[in-house]
Protein backbone atom coordinates (compact mmCIF):
# COMPACT_ATOMS: atom_id res chain seq x y z
CA UNK A 1 0.00 0.00 0.00
CA UNK A 2 1.39 3.40 -0.93
CA UNK A 3 1.22 6.65 0.95
CA UNK A 4 -1.32 9.08 -0.52
CA UNK A 5 0.26 12.34 0.65
CA UNK A 6 3.54 13.29 2.34
CA UNK A 7 3.85 16.74 3.89
CA UNK A 8 5.92 18.80 6.29
CA UNK A 9 5.49 22.31 7.66
CA UNK A 10 7.99 24.97 8.70
CA UNK A 11 6.99 27.68 11.15
CA UNK A 12 8.41 31.09 10.22
CA UNK A 13 9.20 33.45 13.18
CA UNK A 14 7.68 36.95 13.28
CA UNK A 15 11.03 38.73 12.73
CA UNK A 16 11.65 36.79 9.49
CA UNK A 17 10.03 37.61 6.16
CA UNK A 18 9.56 34.69 3.75
CA UNK A 19 8.41 35.23 0.16
CA UNK A 20 7.44 32.42 -2.18
CA UNK A 21 7.49 32.88 -5.96
CA UNK A 22 6.70 29.56 -7.59
CA UNK A 23 9.49 27.29 -6.30
CA UNK A 24 11.83 30.17 -5.40
CA UNK A 25 12.02 30.83 -1.64
CA UNK A 26 13.51 34.09 -0.33
CA UNK A 27 14.06 34.52 3.41
CA UNK A 28 14.91 37.96 4.80
CA UNK A 29 15.97 38.70 8.39
CA UNK A 30 18.34 40.82 10.43
CA UNK A 31 21.48 39.27 8.86
CA UNK A 32 20.38 39.70 5.23
CA UNK A 33 18.63 37.66 2.59
CA UNK A 34 19.05 34.06 1.41
CA UNK A 35 17.39 32.95 -1.84
CA UNK A 36 17.07 29.35 -3.02
CA UNK A 37 15.32 27.86 -6.02
CA UNK A 38 13.71 24.47 -5.43
CA UNK A 39 12.39 23.98 -8.99
CA UNK A 40 14.43 20.77 -9.37
CA UNK A 41 12.18 19.09 -6.80
CA UNK A 42 8.74 18.41 -8.19
CA UNK A 43 7.01 19.30 -4.92
CA UNK A 44 4.21 21.70 -3.97
CA UNK A 45 4.92 24.72 -1.77
CA UNK A 46 2.26 26.83 -0.02
CA UNK A 47 2.84 29.78 2.34
CA UNK A 48 0.01 30.99 4.56
CA UNK A 49 -0.11 32.47 8.08
CA UNK A 50 3.66 32.26 8.76
CA UNK A 51 3.68 28.56 7.88
CA UNK A 52 5.37 27.06 4.84
CA UNK A 53 3.77 23.77 3.77
CA UNK A 54 5.78 21.38 1.59
CA UNK A 55 3.78 18.48 0.22
CA UNK A 56 3.44 15.94 -2.58
CA UNK A 57 0.59 13.61 -3.57
CA UNK A 58 1.20 9.97 -4.49
CA UNK A 59 4.98 10.31 -4.24
CA UNK A 60 7.71 7.99 -5.31
CA UNK A 61 10.36 7.20 -2.72
CA UNK A 62 12.75 9.98 -3.84
CA UNK A 63 9.99 12.60 -3.83
CA UNK A 64 8.86 11.57 -0.36
CA UNK A 65 12.38 11.93 1.01
CA UNK A 66 12.76 15.36 -0.63
CA UNK A 67 9.90 16.77 1.45
CA UNK A 68 11.89 16.66 4.70
CA UNK A 69 15.08 17.72 2.89
CA UNK A 70 13.47 20.92 1.62
CA UNK A 71 12.03 21.59 5.08
CA UNK A 72 15.53 21.31 6.55
CA UNK A 73 16.92 23.67 3.89
CA UNK A 74 14.28 26.30 4.73
CA UNK A 75 14.98 25.92 8.47
CA UNK A 76 18.69 26.48 7.80
CA UNK A 77 17.82 29.57 5.75
CA UNK A 78 15.76 30.95 8.64
CA UNK A 79 18.53 30.20 11.13
CA UNK A 80 21.07 31.85 8.83
CA UNK A 81 19.21 35.16 8.51
CA UNK A 82 18.53 35.35 12.24
CA UNK A 83 21.69 33.96 13.90
CA UNK A 84 24.15 33.29 11.07
CA UNK A 85 26.71 30.52 10.76
CA UNK A 86 30.34 30.52 11.90
CA UNK A 87 33.05 27.97 11.16
CA UNK A 88 36.38 28.19 12.97
CA UNK A 89 39.54 26.73 11.47
CA UNK A 90 42.91 26.20 13.16
CA UNK A 91 46.19 26.90 11.38
CA UNK A 92 48.66 24.14 12.29
CA UNK A 93 52.30 24.16 11.25
CA UNK A 94 55.38 22.47 12.67
CA UNK A 95 58.01 22.63 9.96
CA UNK A 96 57.46 25.92 8.10
CA UNK A 97 55.43 28.93 9.29
CA UNK A 98 52.69 29.68 6.77
CA UNK A 99 51.04 33.04 6.16
CA UNK A 100 47.40 33.48 5.21
CA UNK A 101 46.06 36.53 3.34
CA UNK A 102 42.51 37.33 2.23
CA UNK A 103 42.55 38.93 -1.23
CA UNK A 104 39.08 39.73 -2.59
CA UNK A 105 37.18 36.50 -3.08
CA UNK A 106 40.11 34.15 -2.46
CA UNK A 107 42.49 33.13 0.31
CA UNK A 108 46.20 32.91 -0.44
CA UNK A 109 48.29 30.50 1.67
CA UNK A 110 52.04 31.20 1.39
CA UNK A 111 54.97 29.01 2.49
CA UNK A 112 52.87 25.89 3.10
CA UNK A 113 55.38 23.11 3.94
CA UNK A 114 58.09 25.27 2.36
CA UNK A 115 56.47 25.43 -1.08
CA UNK A 116 57.42 28.40 -3.22
CA UNK A 117 54.11 28.73 -5.04
CA UNK A 118 51.09 29.86 -3.00
CA UNK A 119 48.00 27.74 -2.55
CA UNK A 120 44.66 29.40 -3.23
CA UNK A 121 41.19 28.70 -1.82
CA UNK A 122 38.02 30.27 -3.24
CA UNK A 123 35.51 32.17 -1.07
CA UNK A 124 31.90 31.45 -2.07
CA UNK A 125 28.97 33.84 -1.96
CA UNK A 126 28.59 36.56 0.62
CA UNK A 127 30.97 35.06 3.19
CA UNK A 128 33.34 37.02 5.44
CA UNK A 129 36.72 35.46 6.25
CA UNK A 130 38.91 36.85 9.03
CA UNK A 131 42.37 35.68 10.10
CA UNK A 132 42.85 36.02 13.87
CA UNK A 133 46.26 34.77 14.98
CA UNK A 134 46.29 31.03 14.33
CA UNK A 135 42.52 30.90 13.72
CA UNK A 136 40.49 31.55 10.60
CA UNK A 137 36.88 32.61 11.21
CA UNK A 138 34.40 32.07 8.37
CA UNK A 139 30.98 33.70 8.87
CA UNK A 140 27.89 34.19 6.73
CA UNK A 141 24.14 33.66 6.55
CA UNK A 142 24.08 30.87 3.92
CA UNK A 143 25.22 27.56 5.44
CA UNK A 144 26.19 26.07 2.08
CA UNK A 145 28.47 28.98 1.17
CA UNK A 146 30.08 29.04 4.64
CA UNK A 147 30.65 25.28 4.70
CA UNK A 148 32.00 25.19 1.13
CA UNK A 149 34.42 28.04 1.86
CA UNK A 150 35.69 26.28 5.00
CA UNK A 151 36.03 23.03 3.06
CA UNK A 152 37.98 24.79 0.30
CA UNK A 153 40.41 26.23 2.85
CA UNK A 154 40.92 22.86 4.53
CA UNK A 155 41.24 20.99 1.23
CA UNK A 156 43.76 23.48 -0.18
CA UNK A 157 46.26 22.43 2.49
CA UNK A 158 45.81 18.69 1.97
CA UNK A 159 49.22 16.96 2.00
CA UNK A 160 49.99 14.41 -0.69
CA UNK A 161 52.92 11.99 -1.08
CA UNK A 162 54.22 12.46 2.47
CA UNK A 163 53.86 10.49 5.69
CA UNK A 164 50.69 11.92 7.27
CA UNK A 165 51.79 10.77 10.73
CA UNK A 166 54.76 13.11 10.56
CA UNK A 167 53.52 16.00 8.39
CA UNK A 168 50.51 17.30 10.31
CA UNK A 169 50.69 20.81 8.83
CA UNK A 170 47.45 22.21 7.48
CA UNK A 171 44.30 24.14 8.26
CA UNK A 172 41.53 22.18 9.97
CA UNK A 173 37.89 22.91 10.90
CA UNK A 174 37.52 22.53 14.65
CA UNK A 175 34.26 24.29 15.54
CA UNK A 176 30.91 24.91 13.85
CA UNK A 177 28.51 27.43 15.37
Amino acid sequence: MTVQIVENTVEVPEEVNLTLDGHKVAVTGTNGTVIRDFAHAKLNLDYEDNTLRIWVENPRKKQASLVNTLASHVKNMIKGVTDGFTYRLKIVFIHFPMTINVQGNRIVINNFVGERSPRIAKIFGNVQVKVDGDDIIVTGNDIEAVAQTAANIQQSTHIRNKDLRKFLDGIYVYKKE
